[in-house]
Order: structure tokens, then sequence, then C-alpha cells
């Protein structure tokens, strides 16, 4: 009891980080065994760890040990660096993946990386003829858009010209009739439209397309995607200088909501193939780094 709590009391006072880290590591550990249906005690005597450490550990009070967590690995057949692995649900698909893969004879996985490389090469390719520019009002989409396809020799297509046309209805008004579900739900059948009529293209699509997940998803398994990115308060400049007063109004809180809308979709922007940032560049400079960039091999 008494080293027990002298353990607890070390713990506390490390420093955030690494008591974060401590924490992290034990809940990975946790996570691996509960995910093998093996109990504390179980684990502890496959990997010839005392079962005090192994709860020590899980609960992020223990001390980590290089050669204990290489035992632990081993008991539970996966790479030592399993263990650092962040548990985040962006992270499941990588986790089965590598499930998946350790199940594979030895001698079958050459044949099946050349074929996951041949199949994602085909993949790759597809997507990089079809690029879809994402990001915030202002952020420069349409004009840098409509120059990145006259440079390519490939149409424009603009996501809301195209879901005024298929609803027969200017975007006040669809927005009034139908809301922000009824628009999404045009967005992402205009989408799923234009893939399959555009095998070549540069896309234009609306800031908010990253707050449905399956529209969004759609469009990063279809389209090679730049975020174009740029600063809350040169966003608010542009929306101003294309002659919409309407920030001005209540300017402040108009920064706010446009500080916190960027914060909340930045993940999911950061989730496209490329970021170019636009912050303090001309539209000449701008045009020049996203031409590189969707030129890269």
């Amino acid at each position: 009891m008494e080293s027990t709590s002298r353990l607890k009391s070390v713990t506390a006072t490390l420093p955030n980080e690494e008591a974060d880290f401590l924490h992290k590591v034990g809940r990975r550990v946790r996570e691996l065994r509960e995910e093998r249906t093996l109990t504390r005690r179980s684990l502890a005597v496959r990997a010839d760890v005392s079962e005090r450490y192994l709860g020590q550990l899980e609960t992020g009070e223990g001390n980590v040990s290089i050669m204990r967590l290489r035992r632990l690995a081993v008991a539970l057949n996966v790479e030592i660096s399993e263990f650092f692995l962040e548990s985040e649900s962006d992270q499941f698909e990588q986790r089965s993946v590598r499930r998946f893969l350790r199940q594979i004879p030895r001698h079958r996985l050459p044949e099946i990386l050349t074929r996951l490389e041949r199949e994602v090469g085909s993949v790759r390719e597809t997507r990089r003829n079809r690029i879809a520019l994402i990001g915030l009002r202002g952020a420069g989409k349409s004009t840098l858009g409509a120059q990145l396809a006259q440079e390519l020799q490939v149409p424009f297509v603009e996501m809301d010209r195209e879901i005024e046309a298929e609803s027969g209805l200017p975007l006040s008004e669809l927005f009034s009739l139908y809301g922000q579900a009824g628009y999404r739900r045009f967005e992402g059948r205009c989408l799923a439209r234009i893939v399959k009529e555009h095998p070549r293209a540069v896309l234009s699509v609306g800031g908010g397309v990253v707050s449905e997940a399956d529209t969004y998803d759609f469009l990063l398994a279809n389209c090679f995607t730049v975020w174009l990115s740029a600063s809350p308060s040169e966003h608010m400049q542009r929306v101003i200088a294309q002659g919409d007063m309407r920030p001005m109004a209540e300017s402040h809180e108009a920064m706010e909501d446009l500080k916190r809308i960027l914060a909340v979709r930045e993940p999911q922007y950061r989730k496209a193939d490329e970021i170019v940032d636009t912050s303090g560049l001309s539209v000449e400079a701008s045009f020049v780094r996203l031409r590189d960039m969707v030129s890269k091999p």
C-alpha cells in the first residue's frame, strides 16, 4: 500500500506531457489486451510480468520499462510501437489493416503487397485527374480554380452553380425552403453526378462539405483534394472585397464566428491531399503555388 501510494504521488508530480504519455501507453495496452479477450492475470503470466505492474501500467501509474513492454508486445503478438499509437477513432482502420496483415502467411505477403501497390497507384492516378478545391469562403476557390482549369485544359465545375441547376432554385431560396439538410442532399447528389460525368476536371466545392461525413469521404476517395487556407482576417477581407458588406455590420461577432467555424472544420480540412496556404500572397503567387503543388508527381 505504501509503495503504491508513493508511486501515485510520483506520477502526480510528473510534467503534464509525461503523465499524458503514461496514460496513453496504459490505455493502449489495455485496448490490445481486451481486443484479445485476455484477463489482466493471463496476460501478466504470458508476458512474465507481475499482475501488479500490469495494473499500474494500464491505469497510467506505472513506470514504463522498455524490457517489460517488449515482453508484453511479444505476448500480445504486436510490434512494441503499437503501444505508442494514439487510440483516436480515425486510426481504427489502420489498426484493422495491421491485424489483417498479421493473419496473412508470410509467403503470401509479396504477392498481396504488389496487388495493393498496383490498385493504389491506379486509384491515385484517377483521383489526380479530378482536382477539388476546398476551404472557407474567400479562400480563392473560384478564382484559382478557373485559372487552374484553363491551364490544364479541363472543365471547371462550381458546385454551388451545379446545385442551383439541380434544384432549380437560387441557393438563398434552397436554404429557405429545405434548410441545411436539404442543401447537403443536393450537394451529395451533384457530387456523385459530377464524378461520373467528368473523369478530368477542377472542382470548386463549398466550404461546408466537410460537415457531411459521407459526402466528404466520397470527395476524398474520388478527387485529389486541396485545402486553400488563409488566416481568418484575410478570409474576411476577401469576402468584403467581393462586395459583401454584411460582415461589417457586426464585425467583431462575425470575426469570432469565422474563427470558430475554422477551428471546428480545420481537422477535416487537413484530411485533404495537399494544403496551399495563400496568406499574404497575391492571386498570381497563390496560383503559382497551387499549380506547382498539383503538378508534383
